[in-house]
């Protein structure tokens, strides 16, 4: 069974009653949440995932493409809705894609933006 379709399962398990829709593509789950957040998830690998969430205009991502070195969690990291990259405050390169994506999905329940504020 594809990392993909597991997680799918896993995530309608633990979050049906904030899940409005789960769709399953070639190589993307894309979760909405009954909160307003669509989530678009890619893993190519346990360690290598990009986590993308638009919440109305706003989006931002966690993924770990190994770019930025100086970050404390590298290589996860995130793209704030401001456009800033800064260290990941959610995912752990260790924990397995489920963790991750629980937890992510747990966050995003309670602060969409995860918190972070445009400075401007």
């Amino acid at each position: 069974m594809s990392l993909h379709l597991e997680l799918g399962q896993s995530v309608e398990l633990a979050f049906q009653d904030a899940l409005d829709e789960l769709e399953h593509r070639q190589d993307i789950l894309i979760i909405r949440l009954r909160n307003g957040v669509t989530l678009e998830v890619r893993y190519a690998a346990a360690d290598a995932y990009s986590l993308r969430w638009s919440y109305g205009d706003a989006e931002s991502g966690i993924d770990t493409a190994p770019l930025h070195r100086d970050l404390a969690t590298f290589p996860n990291h995130l793209h704030d809705a401001a456009g800033r990259i800064v260290a990941d405050p959610v995912t752990h390169p260790g924990a397995s894609p489920e963790d991750n994506l629980h937890r992510l999905i747990r966050a995003l329940l309670d602060e969409p933006m995860l918190g972070l504020k445009d400075p401007g």
